[in-house]
């Protein structure tokens, strides 16, 4: 094992009526008036919204609900929200929902604790995080571990731009995790959340660092299990085995533990989100697109990691990397497939790009080339480009 500095603070309340213990916690963290943030209309048709005001008006703490986060969480929204929270006098924010409705909460978090400076300079590095008020959520979509890490990602939909902000005030303070919030998903919801939760422990796995054996073990035990049991749920989303094994394993793919000793590559995800900032593609969807892609222009960095993963994850029985390789990215993007997921561009419903699109995709992914991204294989703006032709068909 290489060395480590491992902190992962979040209260997990896990299990069926997870949700009803939310008040108790609240209050453990000191909560008198709460924001509550939420999505669309599904967690109001589900009675949830309704369900958790009244448990929280019931245990005596004010609660101010504030709607309407989107897939891809934006911006102007979440400053909507820091207005809101300062307008509530709130101590602690609540997020109801899924990954988004997560990352809104964050957002809204910072914002509320630094009313005098706009949330975006966070998320362009321009500002440090030193304080944010704390946050609790309870999950409704298995898929992108927001509800124990220390990230958030924010799109400013007047320029099309995402970013990504991993900080310590960013985990939340507590996280009620009950499976059965997640039955009344669309299969196309639990698709993309099964990507997610594999990419997040991907981008960890291929890294530089090939010594961490307890570290790798555990990725590829995590990635096994939901393969297995991804179809498992769209064919039967009120089947709570799989569902429960879905909702723990986004959790820990993106707490940190699947990369401990390790660098984090996680140049998949910064492509993909050039593809859901300039095409709003959901987030699941734009890493499955772009996975392969990557892939087949990365995998020569070091083959042994790819034949390991191959036989450890896929069971890939194929020594030569020549062969095995190519096998193993197939089966991946196969897997996909049978998800219902996009592999390519066409696939994604946006088709076939110009030129001229590939390129800005590189740009932006590179920050007008003032960055590289990935450590398992250092990529430029030339590689990014190379990877948006490989995927665009």
């Amino acid at each position: 094992m290489q060395d480590f500095v491992y902190h992962s603070s979040t209260e997990v309340i896990f299990g069926k009526g997870a949700e009803l213990k939310v008040p108790e916690a609240a209050k453990r963290y000191g909560a008198t008036r709460i924001l509550l943030v939420y999505g669309g209309g599904s967690v109001v048709r589900s009675g949830l919204l309704g369900k958790m005001e009244n448990a929280l008006r019931d245990a005596g703490l004010f609660v101010q609900s504030f709607g309407g986060a989107k897939p891809n969480p934006r911006l102007q929204h979440a400053r909507d929200g820091v207005k809101a929270a300062l307008e509530t006098k709130a101590d602690l924010i609540l997020a109801v929902g899924g990954g988004s409705v997560l990352d809104t909460a964050k957002a809204i978090a910072i914002g509320a604790a630094n009313p005098e400076t706009d949330i975006w300079e966070f998320w362009l590095r321009k500002k440090k995080v030193e304080k944010a008020l704390p946050v609790g959520t309870v999950l409704t979509i298995s898929a992108s571990g927001s509800e124990t890490s220390d990230s958030a990602v924010l799109t400013d939909e007047e320029t099309n731009t995402k970013r990504g902000l991993n900080c310590y005030q960013n985990r939340p303070k507590f996280s009620a995790l009950d499976p059965e919030l997640t039955y009344t998903l669309p299969k196309h919801q639990i698709a993309c959340g099964v990507v997610d939760i594999m990419m997040h422990t991907m981008d960890r796995y291929f890294n530089p660092v090939v010594t961490n054996e307890v570290t790798d073990a555990i990725a590829e035990a995590l990635l096994r299990v939901v393969i297995a049991n991804g179809p498992k749920a769209l064919e039967n989303p009120h089947d709570y085995q799989p569902m429960s094994e879905l909702m723990w394993a986004g959790s820990l793919s993106h707490n940190g533990l699947t990369g401990l000793g390790g660098k984090m590559d996680f140049a998949p995800h910064q492509l993909g989100h050039e593809l859901s900032g300039k095409f709003d593609a959901t987030h699941g969807a734009s890493l499955s697109t772009i996975w392969g892609a990557w892939a087949t222009h990365c995998w020569r960095t070091d083959p042994a990691r790819f034949v390991r993963f191959g036989k450890n994850v896929w069971g890939v029985e194929v020594a030569d990397p020549e062969k095995a390789v190519p096998k193993t990215i197939a089966t991946v993007n196969s897997y996909f497939r049978s998800l219902d997921m996009p592999t390519c561009f066409s696939e994604l419903g946006i088709g076939v790009q110009p030129d001229e699109v590939l390129r800005d995709l590189a740009r932006r992914c590179m920050f007008n080339d003032t960055r590289t991204i990935g450590t398992f294989q250092v990529l430029d703006g030339s590689d990014a480009y190379e990877i948006y032709k490989l995927a665009n068909h």
